[in-house]
């Protein structure tokens, strides 16, 4: 059986109680604080507005390409925005890169930031001289190989 708002009010004002000391009124005034918040949820649950704020989101998901964007990239799982996709975030969806890059038909080589994130990246790869070492170790194992 679902609980009722002053159900939910009175555990969670029970919960901040044992974490802190509270005075009667900071009591009154949470509960009443609380009880609005979960009310004006549960409209907006009843309401829709959930579900208008979910479509806005699906638009930039339908496509994989476009959610790697210049400043952000956007979960195909969930629809939230990021710089980069952390393996944390993809094992909350129980992915980790390389499913959620087959999954969306994404290049294995496709990073999962943002592309300034990328370029960013990239130029700082560059200014260590990592191609170049790069260059070095494939020279070295074609001379090897022959």
């Amino acid at each position: 059986m679902a609980k009722t708002l002053v159900e939910m009010t009175q555990e969670i004002i029970q919960s901040q109680i044992s974490s802190k000391q509270m005075t009667l009124d900071e009591i009154k005034s949470a509960c009443t604080d609380i009880f609005q918040t979960l009310k004006s949820l549960q409209e907006a649950e009843t309401n829709g507005a959930d579900t208008e704020q979910q479509e806005g989101n699906a638009a930039p998901i339908a496509d994989p390409k476009k959610s790697i964007q210049k400043n952000k990239i956007i979960c195909m799982e969930c629809g939230q925005e990021f710089r980069m996709l952390s393996p944390k975030h993809l094992a909350s969806h129980g992915l980790n890169s390389k499913t959620y890059r087959k999954k969306y038909g994404l290049s294995a080589r496709q990073p999962l930031c943002s592309k300034t994130l990328s370029e960013k990246r990239s130029a700082s790869g560059k200014e260590r001289g990592l191609p170049e070492n790069l260059r070095k170790y494939l020279d070295a194992r074609s001379a090897k190989n022959k």
